[in-house]
């Protein structure tokens, strides 16, 4: 088992007093059978009505509502986890699905229908032309090996660069550039995952590593996949591999644009700054 904190401090400066909307927050990380919530403290300024809640995804999301004017809004996150993931290759994948291609069950596939292809992603050539270069029909590969293969791939070739704008660029322009952020390479991920036929969704968090160009003291994204007998298994394709105790999911979701850690509105003369500081470290 190991434990770790997470600090996670946002300040949003304003040119001026300005009347703050409800602000939708994710910053509690996802419970479940190789993660435990130790402890947890959210602390808003000015003043908040905090309301949590789950979303349509399973996420912990808090609902912060402020009846004060502000020129300022600050918000720290700490939390404790404990982690018991130390055997992420330790797991079984159903026999029907072993070797690629496989097809879901019926109710995995009603299950699965957000993360599919056609669930709202367009089947791009670009990407289609781009897979052959990991994997061409009717060469055989267990579909795990194909998985990682598609994540060491795009660690290999493509080269990591910070961005501190909103969004996430498009597939074709990722692969047009060969080049973007942690959360570009997962979009691409998902979207090849799912082009492949398997259900993928894209994945919010924090991962615990030495500073590096990768991992400046910020979130951190990266992909899952749905492999029946395994369940969801995590792919980051930012470092080439499939995840574990050092990566910490905050928040799940089909488009990679639903699962920001801060979102809201202010109502007030134009103009603000964001200020981020992300800090993970092991007790």
């Amino acid at each position: 088992m190991r434990r770790t904190k997470i600090v996670h401090r946002t300040y949003y400066n304003f040119s001026a007093e300005v009347s703050l909307e409800p602000h939708r927050l994710l910053l509690m990380p996802r419970s479940g059978p190789g993660l435990r919530v130790a402890s947890s403290t959210l602390d808003v300024s000015p003043a908040a009505l905090v309301r949590w809640q789950r979303d349509a995804w399973d996420n912990s999301v808090a609902i912060a509502t402020f009846s004060a004017r502000a020129a300022q809004l600050a918000i720290l996150s700490e939390v404790v986890v404990e982690q018991y993931d130390d055997t992420p290759l330790d797991f079984y994948v159903a026999d029907h699905a072993v070797q690629y291609p496989f097809a879901y069950g019926a109710e995995d596939s009603v299950a699965l229908l957000p993360y599919l292809s056609g669930a709202g992603s367009t089947r791009d050539p670009i990407l289609e032309d781009w897979i052959t270069q990991v994997w061409r029909r009717g060469q055989a590969i267990q579909s795990f090996t194909l998985l990682q293969r598609l994540c060491v791939t795009i660690h290999r070739t493509f080269t990591y660069r910070s961005r501190e704008e909103p969004g996430v660029q498009s597939v074709p322009e990722t692969l047009r550039l060969a080049a973007g952020s942690c959360r570009d390479f997962a979009h691409l991920y998902v979207e090849a995952a799912r082009s492949l036929g398997f259900g993928a969704r894209f994945v919010s968090g924090y991962l615990r590593a030495p500073p590096s160009n990768f991992n400046l003291g910020a979130t951190h994204a990266w992909a899952e996949v749905y492999l029946p007998g395994a369940g969801w298994k995590g792919f980051d394709p930012t470092i080439g591999e499939i995840t574990g105790n050092d990566h910490i999911a905050v928040a799940v979701s089909r488009q990679p644009d639903s699962v920001p850690p801060v979102s809201g509105s202010f109502v007030g003369p134009p103009g603000a700054s964001l200020h981020v500081g992300v800090w993970v470290t092991t007790l």
